[in-house]
């Protein structure tokens, strides 16, 4: 408590605010995966909806895995699909932890309400391999999508700022300990993945197949009817 009290001393000291990344529990005694915002707005939370399989929660199908090891794992609970934007900064930003902006159908649930996009994320156990730049990557997408600027932040990084073009126009080197300066323009309005996600793309897809399958059937008939002929 008095280390969270001093944040939000020094936040609101400066007209600020912080996200944080954080465990909570809920009145009912569920753990959440999170992100606080502190300062001088009101207290908010996000809860992570998009969990990882053994490393946030067990499958009920492999729970004899843990009872076989004697591993005294518990699980977070899952945090709703359809959340609000958190409101920092006289903004709302739309939230996703680690993983979660690899899914942009489930991203686009926060916007067009959302003027910002914010990710915090742990990559340390990536260590020195090529998963924290293809996460990067990851994010460059999601800002293309929406049309947003996308804030990251990461203990190990890659830590950045994007612009809505997907460009990076401000990072921090890997394994280096700093602060990272920069802007983020809010926008608003809704870009057609944002209105339609990937429906254009299934039904795109699911045409081409059945367009395929009646290219490679036509011939096979035609030819029956001829020999019939």
């Amino acid at each position: 408590p008095d280390y969270l009290d001093a944040l939000v001393e020094h936040a609101r000291s400066r007209g600020a605010d912080i996200l944080m990344g954080a465990p909570f529990r809920d009145g009912a005694g569920r753990y959440y995966n999170g992100v606080v915002n502190l300062g001088t707005t009101e207290l908010q939370f996000y809860a992570k909806s998009h969990l990882v399989p053994l490393g946030e929660f067990v499958p009920p199908e492999l729970r004899w895995i843990t009872s076989v090891l004697t591993i005294p794992l518990a699980d977070f609970s899952r945090g709703g699909a359809r959340q609000r934007p958190l409101r920092a900064a006289g903004e709302r930003i739309a939230i996703t932890i680690c993983y979660e902006d690899a899914f942009g159908e489930e991203l686009i649930g926060q916007l067009p309400e959302a003027s910002v996009l914010a990710n915090l994320s742990n990559v340390a156990w990536f260590g020195d391999s090529l998963a924290p730049e293809q996460h990067l990557q990851i994010s460059r997408l999601r800002a293309i999508e929406t049309g947003r600027y996308m804030i990251r932040a990461t203990n190990t990084g890659v830590t950045a700022i994007i612009d809505h073009r997907g460009r990076v126009v401000a990072q921090l080197a890997q394994f280096s300990e700093g602060v990272l300066e920069g802007n983020a323009q809010p926008r608003s309005g809704a870009t057609p993945y944002v209105r339609w996600g990937n429906t254009p793309i299934l039904a795109g897809c699911a045409l081409a197949v059945a367009v395929a399958l009646l290219l490679a059937l036509w011939p096979r008939r035609w030819r029956g009817v001829r020999n019939r002929i």
